[in-house]
């Protein structure tokens, strides 16, 4: 079955606007993820499409300060919840649904309390993205180009506490059985990278 009209232009947007063009990729592993966190739950997930594709949007080079001192004060969140609701608006998305979207991508992080089945699902598939290889990967593709990590030094502590906070702050237990291998991976990754480079991986 084909899906709605309004699925294909969110994808198609994103995948134009999706800065530097490795960002693409977590966009539909996010889903595909958070439908697998989801498994089982009574959610909307017209709700969930929307706001994993749509969550990072504020991120993304050309939608960010370019100036650094602006960038080191941005909160991506209000202008990702402003700016989905005017594409989704445009592309014929359910009217409403619109504050679900709003809601799932305003308590997306690690930090937030999410309170709707959506924005539960969707924060804990994204903590998962950050931890396993794909985790790693991530977090080691941004030395050198983001002004927070000149050197693979300054993310290996990103990693370590990703490793230490974030399998606790999961509240579904499926994200939890999904997060036991991707940490134990990061932990050996960790470890190895320990081991080889010693106090010389500058």
């Amino acid at each position: 079955m084909s899906q709605p009209a309004w699925r294909e232009s969110v994808i198609t947007y994103i995948r134009t606007e999706a800065q530097p063009a490795d960002k693409f990729g977590h966009q539909p592993r996010l889903y595909a993820l958070a439908t697998a966190v989801g498994q089982g739950m009574d959610y909307d997930d017209d709700i969930l499409f929307a706001a994993a594709w749509l969550h990072d949007l504020g991120v993304f080079l050309g939608h960010r300060p370019q100036d650094p001192s602006q960038l080191a004060r941005w909160d991506h969140v209000p202008y990702t919840i402003s700016r989905a609701h005017e594409l989704l608006t445009g592309w014929g998305f359910p009217p409403e649904k619109l504050d679900g979207v709003a809601q799932a991508i305003r308590t997306h992080q690690p930090h937030d309390t999410p309170t709707i089945p959506e924005a539960i699902i969707l924060r804990d598939a994204d903590i998962l993205e950050q931890l396993g290889a794909l985790g790693a990967l991530r977090a080691f593709v941004k030395v050198g180009r983001d002004t927070r990590y000149a050197t693979f030094s300054s993310v290996v502590p990103v990693l370590r506490k990703a490793v230490d906070e974030l399998p606790r702050k999961l509240r579904l237990s499926s994200a939890q059985a999904l997060a036991v291998p991707r940490v134990q991976l990061l932990k050996g990754l960790l470890s190895a990278i320990s081991s080889e480079a010693a106090e010389l991986l500058f």
